[in-house]
């Protein structure tokens, strides 16, 4: 199998995994039921879409042209990922993570990364619709290395909430939680780990690049993967309430 098929595999994959279970959670929704986890679903659905290049060509030119669709996808991601540190670190009772995404360290690194991102994308010539900024990379050595800075600016944040969340997962993967919930912490475990390897992006040589999107989707789909397991662990045991309820809603 080639890269590039290798690759779309991947993407429609991990888009078809985030919106089923965000199609799941409908009907929770509907009832009322911790429509904020529909929501993170739905946000992260939407951040795979603008990752392909077909639905992401579509809504650029809507915004004209000029690649504001992966500025966009950039702020979906951190809003996404913060309001999954924040339910995340409730439902296990996180308390020393809770305190780095809301404490001074978080809103620091937060409004950093933020205005680190818009400053690199205002460097940038722009112009010309591309998925991942390809044809922007290839107008110039200048161009090229914005793009590789701007991707680093824009992982930081995400590598950030995912690692303070690490210890907490560890912790529920050790202890005596239903096994369910202890996979799940798992997988987010792990969808932290692959979301910081995704910040040596810049000095992955070419010919290992399908690395970058094997670390970046592994991520997605274990967060997404990880939540889904602890919400089914909520279902199985609903009557004995043995799963953190605010977790799961």
């Amino acid at each position: 199998m080639g890269e590039p098929r290798m690759i779309a595999m991947l993407q429609w994959t991990t888009l078809a995994v985030c919106a089923l279970v965000a199609i799941a959670r409908i009907p929770s929704a509907i009832r009322g039921e911790n429509r904020s986890m529909f929501f993170v679903y739905a946000f992260m659905t939407a951040a795979i879409l603008l990752s392909i290049d077909a639905p992401y060509l579509a809504v650029d030119m809507v915004l004209g042209g000029i690649n504001v669709a992966n500025l966009l996808l950039r702020f979906i991601i951190f809003g996404t990922v913060f309001a999954l540190g924040l339910r995340i670190s409730r439902g296990f009772g996180a308390d020393d993570a809770l305190r780095l995404l809301t404490g001074l360290p978080g809103i620091a690194f937060a409004a950093a990364a933020s205005v680190a991102v818009v400053v690199v994308f205002l460097m940038m010539d722009t112009v010309g619709s591309s998925a991942g900024l390809i044809a922007v990379y290839d107008k110039d050595a200048y161009n090229a290395a914005l793009v590789e800075i701007y991707g680093a600016a824009g992982r930081l944040y995400p590598a950030y909430i995912t690692l303070a969340l690490f210890p907490a997962m560890v912790r529920a993967v050790r202890s005596s939680m239903p096994g369910l919930v202890r996979l799940g912490a798992a997988l987010l475990a792990l969808g932290s780990v692959a979301i910081t390897l995704s910040l040596l992006s810049p000095v992955i040589p070419e010919s290992l690049a399908y690395l970058r999107f094997i670390f970046s989707y592994t991520a997605i789909l274990s967060l997404v993967l990880g939540l889904a397991l602890i919400w089914l662990s909520k279902i199985a045991a609903l009557k004995s309430r043995t799963v953190h309820p605010r977790l799961t809603g």
